[in-house]
């Protein structure tokens, strides 16, 4: 039997953008990512320096996660760049991501995040956690409802980021699963 999928989030997950940002948690390291250009001041001709995107990441989540017994995908708006801004500082190879195409941060009418069928969709019947800090129980229905096999919607706090007792909710799932 194959491993399970492991959904990752960036944001609220790997990097606890929601701590007091005088605060930068123990055992993180600080990135800092420049900002896409084309924002509206740029495509009207206005030249307006952004600084750029504070990233809170611990190193010591890549071996982590790579102890897992799950296959590793991004899901995560941060897409291909997580593999160049994210990967090599926690030390993770070149993931394979969900392109989240037109969906990309689009509300639904029925309160599903945006994210979730496109998750089902990439699974393709397999196994699967996710961890973010957006899911609601409105994803858990859907999950339910259009996924045949096991699902996992971990939340992770975004102030905290992954914890030791999320790694052992991980480990767990995937005993559930049959893989390890």
């Amino acid at each position: 039997m194959s491993r399970p999928l492991l959904f990752l989030d960036v944001d609220g997950p790997l990097n606890p953008y929601a701590a007091q940002p005088e605060r930068r948690p123990a055992g993180y390291t600080t990135i800092r990512v420049p900002r896409d250009s084309g924002t509206p001041d740029e495509e009207r001709g206005l030249s307006r320096r952004r600084r750029p995107l504070r990233v809170w990441l611990n190193p010591e989540h890549g071996p982590a996660l790579l102890r897992l017994d799950y296959e590793l995908c991004w899901a995560t708006t941060w897409m291909s760049e997580a593999n160049r801004w994210i990967a090599p500082v926690l030390g993770l190879p070149e993931l394979p991501f969900v392109d989240f195409g037109d969906a990309l941060l689009r509300d639904r009418p029925d309160g599903v995040h945006w994210k979730t069928p496109a998750l089902l969709e990439h699974a393709d019947g397999r196994p699967f956690a996710w961890v973010d800090d957006e899911q609601s129980d409105l994803d858990e229905a859907y999950v339910t409802a259009h996924h045949r096999t096991h699902g996992l919607l971990h939340h992770v706090d975004p102030r905290i980021g992954l914890r030791e007792d999320d790694f052992r909710t991980l480990v767990g799932f995937a005993r559930v699963t049959g893989s390890s």
